[in-house]
C-alpha cells in the first residue's frame, strides 16, 4: 500500500503543468550555498556599449542650503564623476541636476544619483548623502507635513519623535541600522529595505499618535533577543512582544450652550444707533459739539487710565504693614513693678500719717526715698520765751 501511495505521488509530480516555458524545478534552486538575496557589485564589462538615451532629473533645494551646497559640490561631482554621471548645480534657479553621460555604464546608478540631490536638498550632510551610491544602501524620504493639520501638536510629536537630547532617534538608527534625520516637514532615512521600512512604520505611527517610539523601541529590542534563539526561527513571536493598549487621555470638554426654550415669536428688535442717538439727544448735536463730546470722552477715559497706571506704579514703593509682636514676659514684669510701686506707696502714705503727728515732714522727700530709708529728723529748738 505504501508503495502504491509513493507511485501515485511521483506521477502527480509529473502531470504538473508549469505556467511558462521556462518554469521548470533547477538544479540550484535547493542549492544550499547560493545567498538570493546577495547584491552582486555592477561589472562595466556588463554593459560595454553604454546607454542609448541621456536620462536626467532636477531637485530644488531651499535658499538656506545655498551656501553648504556651494561648499561641499566638487565632493559631490567627483563622487558622481567615478560612476560617469555629470551634476550641475544651478544657484540662480536653485537647484541640482544630474545626467547620464557616454561614460556611464551602470543603468541604474541614475537613480541613485536623484537620491543623493534628493537627500542632500533635505539637509543630509554630503559625506553621508555619498554613502546612497553603494548598492547595500536605500533611502526614503517620508513626508509627514500633511499628516496632522494642528500645527503645534505636529511639533510636539514631531519632537516626540526625536526625544531628549536626541536619544529616542540614536536607539531607533541603532537598532533599525539606519541613518534617521528629522528635518522640518520630512524625515529622511537611509539604510537597507528592512530597516527602512520599519522606520517608516515607527514615523508614521508617532506622527498619527498611534504609538510612542519607545513602545515601538521595546518591541525592537524584544525582537532581537528572539533572533538569536535558532528554535524560535520559524514560530510565531506574538505571544513574546508586550501588547501596549491606547489610554484615551482625557480632554477638555466642550461646555454645551443651553437650549432656550422654543417660542414662535421671533426676539424684539434691538434699537439702531439713531435710536440710541434720538434718546439720549446727541442726534440733535451739531458736528462741532458731537467732536467735542468725543474728545472731553477720550480725555476722562485717559485721565482714568493713567491714574489707574501711576497707582499700580506707586504700590511697589508702598512699604508693608509691620506687625509688632508684643513680649508676654516684659508686659508681665511691668505689671508687677505698677503693683509693687503702688504697695509701697499704701504703706509709705500709712506710716506718714503715723508720723505727721509728732515731727514735722516733708511728704515729697518722704514718698522720693526709698523704702528701707527714713528722711533725716531734723531738732527744732524750742524757743523759750
Amino acid at each position: 500500500m505504501e508503495q502504491e501511495n509513493v507511485e501515485q505521488e511521483v506521477n502527480l509530480q509529473q502531470k504538473k503543468k508549469h505556467k511558462g516555458k521556462h518554469d521548470k524545478p533547477k538544479p540550484w534552486d535547493d542549492d544550499p550555498n547560493i545567498d538570493r538575496w546577495k547584491i552582486d557589485k555592477f561589472d562595466p564589462s556588463w554593459n560595454p556599449n553604454g546607454l542609448l538615451e541621456v536620462s536626467s532629473f532636477s531637485t530644488i533645494f531651499p535658499r538656506y542650503r545655498e551656501k553648504y551646497l556651494q561648499e561641499a559640490w566638487p565632493k559631490v561631482k567627483s563622487a558622481l564623476k567615478e560612476y560617469g554621471i555629470a551634476a550641475e548645480l544651478n544657484l540662480v534657479e536653485g537647484s541640482m541636476t544630474v545626467s547620464t553621460t557616454r561614460k556611464t555604464r551602470d543603468p541604474y546608478i541614475i537613480i541613485k544619483a536623484r537620491d543623493l540631490i534628493k537627500l542632500l536638498s533635505r539637509s543630509v550632510p554630503a559625506p553621508q548623502a555619498i554613502k546612497i551610491l553603494n548598492d547595500e544602501m536605500q533611502c526614503d524620504i517620508i513626508k509627514i507635513g500633511n499628516l496632522v493639520r494642528n500645527k503645534e501638536r505636529f511639533v510636539k510629536r514631531r519632537q516626540r519623535l526625536v526625544g531628549p537630547n536626541s536619544s529616542t532617534l540614536k536607539a531607533l538608527e541603532i537598532l533599525t541600522g539606519c541613518y534617521i534625520l528629522v528635518q522640518g516637514n520630512t524625515v529622511a532615512a537611509m539604510g537597507s529595505f528592512k530597516g527602512l521600512k520599519q522606520v517608516r512604520r515607527i514615523v508614521e505611527d508617532c506622527i498619527e499618535n498611534k504609538m510612542h517610539p519607545v513602545y515601538h523601541i521595546k518591541i525592537l529590542m524584544m525582537k532581537k533577543e528572539l533572533e538569536k534563539d535558532p528554535a524560535l526561527k520559524d514560530e510565531n513571536w506574538d505571544r513574546f512582544l508586550p501588547k501596549f493598549k491606547k489610554k484615551n487621555v482625557q480632554t477638555k470638554k466642550v461646555k454645551s450652550k443651553e437650549k432656550k426654550p422654543y417660542t414662535p415669536f421671533p426676539p424684539p428688535q434691538q434699537p439702531s444707533k439713531i435710536d440710541q442717538e434720538l434718546e439720549s439727544g446727541e442726534y440733535f448735536l451739531s458736528e462741532k459739539k458731537k467732536l467735542a463730546k468725543k474728545w472731553q470722552e477720550k480725555q476722562e477715559k485717559q485721565a482714568q487710565k493713567t491714574a489707574e497706571n501711576k497707582r499700580k506704579r506707586e504700590e511697589a514703593f508702598v512699604p508693608p504693614k509691620e506687625h509688632v509682636k508684643q513680649d508676654s514676659n516684659k508686659s508681665d514684669n511691668d505689671k508687677e513693678d505698677v503693683a509693687a510701686l503702688a504697695m509701697s506707696l499704701k504703706k509709705k502714705a500709712k506710716e506718714f500719717g503715723k508720723q505727721k503727728s509728732f515731727q514735722n515732714i516733708n511728704a515729697e522727700e518722704y514718698i522720693a526715698a526709698p523704702a528701707g530709708e527714713q528722711p533725716s529728723k531734723k531738732k527744732k529748738k524750742s524757743k523759750h520765751t
